[in-house]
């Protein structure tokens, strides 16, 4: 028996408005952007996609399964800028065939920098999902697929979890596969799953290339491919962002037909169904510990951190954010703390990312900025006049940046 087990990152940040040394006001946040760019993805991803998820559920009577993780600052711009897109997530859930996972609330890299606050961030999330789609999350996935070991022992602590998971990486993975269930070391019940790397970004990144000898990726094809695994594995576990239909892949390229079509391919096949991720650790005995002790992400060629720490400016940036969270707590002001919270978001230091080559197509989109450079002045000019928020002795006209780093 072999299991397709499709999961959805789905995630928008805040993202700021043109903050320069000159500005003491507050608001940070460009709300005619976010609300702009929200819907734009709703109307080309969110709603179809959620459509022709919910017919396929119901044609198939519940065969057909999926799972999502959708950040919280997602979930609160839903509510602002497209509560339609909000129903259609909840019409999702009452199925009883789609699982809504745990992250950080706010898309972070909080585990790195404070456990505390990863610790706070999750359970909020948590809390969220339980109230808004009547489900209490029992896998977990960090910002970015962004694991190692200590991140399932600090996971194993906060309990309530079943599974975790990970990018199938072929440095941690060696001569295994990543169609098995795995075990982190040193925890007691999680179980891991690992990302099948090669065809989710069949779907995510080399569906529309016609310069790819695979071209074109047809439900069919694809099927074949995941009916090989049976006797080789018991799961292909299939992460991918969400925004990969309609956004990444444009309706015209046929990604939405072979979505379409696929569960009708797999289900040819007697041996082959549709799991959660949660449905997946409780079928599956784990086959082996994977030993994780370094950082990797599901980002870039290199898998590892070097998309958001990879440069000194990443550094600088997300060190003093993070310096700063003593005195935000302190001051007991809630929109303070929801504002130091929304500079967390990974995005931000994204944004401030130097790679280029084959990475460099994929740093750029949805990137309000020219440049790298640019994106850090921005951001560190909000952060000095937060931090004056927290000294009202400070004074944040003269603490800007006003040129690049040398």
């Amino acid at each position: 028996m072999t299991s397709v087990c499709f999961y959805f990152q789905v995630h928008q940040p805040y993202r700021l408005r043109h903050y320069t040394i000159f500005d003491s006001a507050t608001d940070y946040f460009d709300g005619f952007k976010n609300a702009q760019v929200c819907r734009k993805v709703a109307d080309k991803c969110y709603l179809p996609t959620n459509r022709l998820l919910l017919d396929l559920i119901l044609r198939y009577e519940g065969r057909f399964k999926v799972a999502f993780s959708i950040t919280g600052i997602l979930l609160e711009q839903f509510r602002e800028y497209a509560p339609d897109v909000l129903r259609s997530f909840q019409d999702l859930a009452e199925t009883g065939c789609v699982e809504f996972l745990a992250e950080t609330y706010h898309h972070s890299l909080s585990f790195l920098f404070s456990p505390g606050e990863f610790a706070s961030q999750v359970q909020a999330h948590k809390r969220l999902i339980r109230d808004t789609f009547g489900q209490m999350p029992r896998v977990f996935r960090n910002t970015e697929l962004i694991y190692n070991n200590a991140l399932a022992e600090a996971v194993e602590r906060l309990g309530g979890f079943d599974a975790i998971l990970s990018e199938g990486a072929d440095h941690i993975l060696g001569y295994r596969s990543p169609n098995y269930v795995y075990r982190p070391p040193n925890t007691c019940r999680l179980k891991l799953l690992l990302k099948n790397y090669r065809l989710s970004d069949d779907i995510a990144f080399r569906f529309s290339n016609r310069a790819w000898n695979e071209w074109p990726l047809r439900a069919e094809k694809f099927a074949h491919w995941i009916h090989a695994v049976n006797g080789n594995g018991t799961v292909v576990n299939l992460f991918v962002d969400y925004e990969t239909f309609g956004e990444h892949q444009w309706e015209d390229t046929g990604i939405f037909e072979f979505l379409r079509h696929l569960p009708t391919e797999i289900f040819k096949h007697p041996d082959t169904d549709f799991k959660t991720p949660s449905e997946v650790a409780a079928a599956y005995d784990a086959v082996d510990v994977v030993d994780v002790p370094y950082f990797v992400s599901w980002a870039d060629i290199e898998r590892d951190l070097s998309a958001w720490l990879g440069n000194p400016m990443q550094h600088n940036a997300i060190t003093e954010l993070y310096n700063l969270e003593g005195q935000v707590k302190a001051c007991n002001d809630p929109d303070l703390l929801a504002d130091w919270r929304r500079l967390q978001t990974s995005d931000h230091f994204y944004y401030m990312c130097t790679k280029w080559f084959a990475d460099g197509d994929v740093h750029k989109y949805f990137n309000p900025y020219d440049s790298p450079y640019d994106s850090y002045i921005n951001f560190m000019n909000v952060l000095d006049n937060l931090r004056s928020r927290c000294d009202p002795e400070l004074n944040p006209s003269k603490t800007g940046l006003t040129a690049a780093p040398a």
